[in-house]
This record gives structure tokens, sequence and C-alpha cells, in this order.
């Protein structure tokens, strides 16, 4: 069981990068292929880009990507994924290291930006969900997904800390609606294997797109 004390910083992340050679599937993210398959590929911002799977899809599309992640072993290791995908990938993507929370590229905005699965205690979150609003360029999409609070209720191992999960209403409540159209705001169902059978859990999902 999960420390209740345990601080998710810097040194914890790259310690639990070190501990496997390959801590994700390697597949992008499904919610982020559902959501962003019909946009326009430009510009895209990876936030919490973890070993890169959903940068290197996005640059398989034709986006140019910054993508940037707390842990300096997941970016080294997301920057091998790219190159070994082809240079007309790695290319496109530009990897950085950074606190999420105090990270600024200046006035760039970007025409996607996704954050999938970076859970921060509420206070930081609403924060850094914010921040992240602010850098989607006039017309861009922002694309956030995170574990929904439900699956506490499950047998699926989740850290017993409740306040690191959040649903749709919550980040929707976070965005101007003179400013902002939501497209999707949802408890995305899906099964994954836990064990010797199966367990249904859910994502939350919400995209929504700036007034151009």
């Amino acid at each position: 069981m999960t420390d209740m004390t345990e601080v998710f910083d810097e040194g914890f992340w790259n310690e639990r990068y070190r501990s496997s050679h390959r801590l994700w599937s390697g597949n992008p993210n499904p919610n982020l292929v559902n959501e962003v398959s019909d946009l326009t590929t430009t510009t895209a911002l990876d936030v919490g880009c973890g070993e890169g799977a959903d940068a290197i899809w996005l640059a398989g599309r034709g986006w140019t990507v910054t993508a940037i992640d707390l842990s300096i072993v997941a970016i080294e290791r997301a920057a091998g994924h790219a190159a070994d995908a082809g240079s007309d990938i790695a290319e496109r993507i530009t990897w950085q290291q950074a606190d999420l929370l105090e990270w600024n590229p200046g006035a760039m905005g970007y025409d996607l930006v996704t954050s999938q699965y970076v859970h921060l205690p509420s206070g930081q979150r609403e924060v850094l969900f914010r921040h992240l609003a602010d850098l989607v360029a006039p017309g861009g999409t922002l694309l956030i997904v995170g574990h929904h609070p439900s699956d506490l209720e499950t047998s699926i191992p989740r850290p017993p800390r409740p306040e690191l999960f959040f649903t749709p209403e919550e980040v929707v409540a976070l965005l101007d609606p003179k400013e902002w159209t939501v497209d999707t705001a949802a408890a995305s169902s899906r099964t994954v294997r836990h064990g010797d059978h199966d367990v249904t859990i859910h994502d939350t999902v919400v995209r929504a797109h700036r007034a151009g």
C-alpha cells in the first residue's frame, strides 16, 4: 500500500522509472486517440509525457510536439523511443524536463494541450489545469484525462488518496464558459485485466476548445 505521506516529486518519479525497463505499455492513451484524431495537426503540448508514447503518436500524425515531464529519466527514455521510431518523428518532438507547476514557455500558445493522468492534490491541480488552459491558443483544444474517483471503489490498485482524483465536473468548473466550449465531459468506462478477472474502471475525460 502506498504511504499516505508519500510525495510524488522529481525524486519519486526518477526512482519509479529506474525501477523498470519500461513502466508503461508504449501505446498512446486511447482517450487521446479518440479525442484528437479528427483535429488539424499543428502544434501540441504533451504535459507529463512519461516514456513518450503519446508524443510519438502525435508526431507520427504530423503534429509538432513539445513534451515535458518532471522526471529526467522519463525524458531521456522517451527521446530514445522517438529516435527508434525514426528521424522524421524524432525531429518533430522537443523534449524538456520541467516542474509542471513552474514551467512557462512565455507567450507561445499551442493548438492542442493534452494532460494524461497527471494527478496532483486539490489546490495544486486547479493551478495546473488553469495554467494549461492559458497555454491553449485561440481556437485550440484542451484535453485533460485522469482516473475517476470511482476507481477507488474497485480492486484496481490506486493510491489511497482521494484528493488525487477528479471528476469531469471539477475540470469544467475551471473553464470560463465565455471563452470555452466543452466538447466532451464524461466518465468514460473501459475494461482492464486485474489478476484473473476483468474490472471496469472509469476515466475522467474533458475536451474543450477555446474561442478563436
